[in-house]
């Protein structure tokens, strides 16, 4: 790169970073050449609260500690003698954090102990979540954000209610209905929840107000507002309290549709050791889960994946022992562990402290990684229209030189934004960059961060860029694209 380009780059760089609005924000940018040459940096030593961007190093010490064909298991077992059909004791649902369960999961868990020839259990139902312990929410998460999905409960027994994987969580959907009511249905279909609904249909063409939110330590749900007659179904996805409880709800229904009565009450407790295995289910393997993970940024795979590290090293399913495995790891990427503050797997925390030089680091080292190629594919690839291929940068940076060049992680939360990743210019080379930006407030961070990314991208091409508007009057976006499920 010549001594005449890089300077054009840099004051390319520098007027993005100096674009109107940004006064009082606090942004970081570091671009690097594959080899780890020096490109450009701004401010770039200095640690911020990443938001999603932490799911980079999650994910990266993940693939070190568990490896990428590691699986989650669900299995059912027997505690007590058998006699026929009737197992006279407990049956033992168990779980190891499976984010990928699906209520059809837990039928087909039911049919295997049918098939298994069982009708009866004179015992109980015992759901067993001890894989991780019963801590359900990160340091410093935001009490406000508690009833929704992208802040749901962590348990090593869970549900997800689509094939986005959003474990802890259902889905409330409200439809028009007869003589003024709105009707209210949830995905999956179950008695665990009850909805306080008092939501009504509207004239056609009025406005819709519908909201949905969650009594705090229950699963009431209360539905308000106005659907217009002949809308849309409008559907929130919200948090379940104590996913435990519901898988195990799932579980005992669809049992009972499969023929197998379950005397006992529902409650917890562990396997006890001479329990024998009745049903098992295995998840996908890790290199696979990495994309509804990081295309989608889901927070509570991020955060199994830490009680899940915690396990695998020191047999403790808890934030503690799994934040000391990725730490042990990051030397490795080039990063002091005792340089920065990891306090949770997704970047929810406002605790979590690292900086874009840091997050180079760690993107730099993992290109040598047997993992990288399905890591790097997994990562949301700029104006690519398909949610699992673009995931949450598919509705940015369309028709511009970054579409398809730019595989990188989002970040977001108020006044937060970051972009990390890998980027090719047009001359062929790949580079790795990060942009973290903090203090942010009435400007869009996210076109700035695009701005970067387009730039980087066409350099070696005679093109030039435009740098976007970012008046201060420019919308702030707050939450992941797939956090808000309309993008």
């Amino acid at each position: 790169m010549s001594a005449q380009d890089r300077g054009a780059l840099t004051a390319d760089l520098d007027a993005i970073l100096a674009s109107p609005g940004m006064d009082g924000s606090d942004p970081g940018l570091v671009v690097r050449t594959a080899d780890g040459e020096l490109v450009y940096n701004h401010a770039s030593d200095r640690r911020r609260q990443p938001a999603s961007n932490e799911k980079l190093v999650t994910s990266a010490t993940a693939l070190d500690v568990l490896g990428p064909d590691y699986r989650f298991s669900t299995t059912v077992h027997a505690a007590g003698s058998r006699r026929g059909a009737v197992l006279h004791g407990d049956l033992v649902l168990r779980g190891t954090g499976d984010p990928t369960m699906l209520a059809a999961d837990y039928d087909a868990l039911a049919a295997k102990v049918a098939d298994a020839g069982l009708r009866v259990v004179t015992g109980r139902l015992v759901a067993d979540d001890t894989w991780f312990d019963d801590v359900r929410q990160g340091v410093s998460w935001a009490w406000d954000d508690e009833p929704y999905y992208y802040n749901a409960q962590v348990s090593a027994l869970t549900v997800a209610p689509d094939t986005d994987y959003d474990a802890g969580s259902i889905i409330v959907r409200v439809a028009p209905g007869p003589n003024g009511k709105a009707v209210v249905t949830t995905e999956p279909p179950t008695d665990y929840v009850t909805v306080a609904n008092t939501a009504v249909t509207g004239p056609a063409g009025s406005a819709n107000t519908i909201s949905v939110d969650r009594v705090h330590g229950t699963n009431t749900f209360t539905v308000t507002g106005s659907i217009p007659s002949g809308g849309a179904t409008t559907s929130e996805w919200m948090a379940v309290w104590e996913p435990t409880d519901f898988a195990a709800s799932l579980f005992r229904a669809a049992l009972g549709r499969h023929g197998v009565q379950v005397v006992g009450q529902t409650t917890r407790g562990a396997v006890p050791a001479a329990a024998t295995v009745v049903a098992t289910r295995t998840s996908m393997p890790l290199r696979e889960l990495l994309v509804p993970f990081l295309k989608l940024s889901n927070n509570l795979h991020a955060e199994i994946l830490v009680k899940a590290m915690g396990r695998a090293t020191s047999d403790q399913g808890t934030w503690t022992a799994g934040l000391d495995a990725v730490s042990s790891k990051l030397s490795a990427y080039g990063i002091n562990p005792a340089r920065v503050s990891l306090r949770d797997g997704s970047g929810l925390s406002r605790m979590d402290q690292i900086s874009p030089d840091q997050l180079v680091s760690l993107l730099g080292a993992a290109r040598n990684r047997p993992w990288f190629h399905d890591w790097y594919e997994a990562l949301p690839i700029a104006g690519e229209t398909d949610k699992l291929v673009g995931g949450t940068l598919r509705s940015r940076m369309r028709g511009t030189p970054a579409e398809g060049n730019v595989h990188a992680k989002t970040g977001s939360l108020t006044g937060v934004s970051s972009l990390s990743g890998y980027v090719t210019t047009a001359d062929g080379q790949q580079w790795v960059f990060s942009m973290v930006t903090n203090n942010g407030l009435g400007v869009t961070l996210k076109n700035l961060e695009d701005a970067v990314a387009v730039r980087l991208a066409q350099e070696g091409s005679t093109a030039r860029m435009v740098i976007p508007s970012t008046s201060p009057s420019s919308a702030v976006s707050e939450l992941e694209c797939s956090w808000v499920k309309a993008c």
